[in-house]
């Protein structure tokens, strides 16, 4: 027996509104135990109830996740997304914050590369892997 994906009113099931997404249910069941997505409505067997607004709420936690945005900063986005009245120097101030947080993690990962870039140069790429420069830093300690 087929299982129907809408509820007797009209509104999407969780099943229905993952495979819309393309999330799994267990995804959207996170982000409610989160507070990012709640059902509109909770059938008389307790069944989970999305109206299709949902399913943009969802594009939105995506999008912001994919720009990545921590989901307590999605939440906070949401909210100030509902609230027409808010400050939008608050959204712009959390989008600095993640631009400044990416600029660490390129210093961080440029310096990584040099630290690579070095180890390269001073293997001559042949011979015993005993006298590996590169494995030989591998295993130094690090300088305290």
């Amino acid at each position: 027996m087929k299982r129907l994906s809408m509820s007797p009113d009209g509104g999407l099931t969780i099943g229905e509104l993952a495979r819309r997404a393309r999330l799994a249910t267990e995804t959207l069941r996170h982000y409610e135990r989160m507070g990012l997505l709640i059902p509109s409505q909770r059938t008389a067997s307790n069944y989970r109830v999305y109206d299709s607004a949902a399913v943009e709420r969802l594009r939105f936690i995506r999008r912001a996740q994919a720009l990545g945005f921590s989901l307590p900063e999605v939440r906070e986005l949401l909210g100030l997304h509902a609230d027409s009245g808010a400050d939008m120097g608050r959204v712009k101030g959390i989008v600095q914050e993640r631009i400044a947080q990416i600029d660490a993690r390129i210093a961080d990962l440029q310096q990584l590369k040099a630290g690579l870039h070095a180890l390269v140069e001073q293997c001559p790429g042949h011979g015993a892997t005993n006298a590996c420069p590169i494995l030989a830093a591998l295993t130094r300690e690090p300088h305290a």
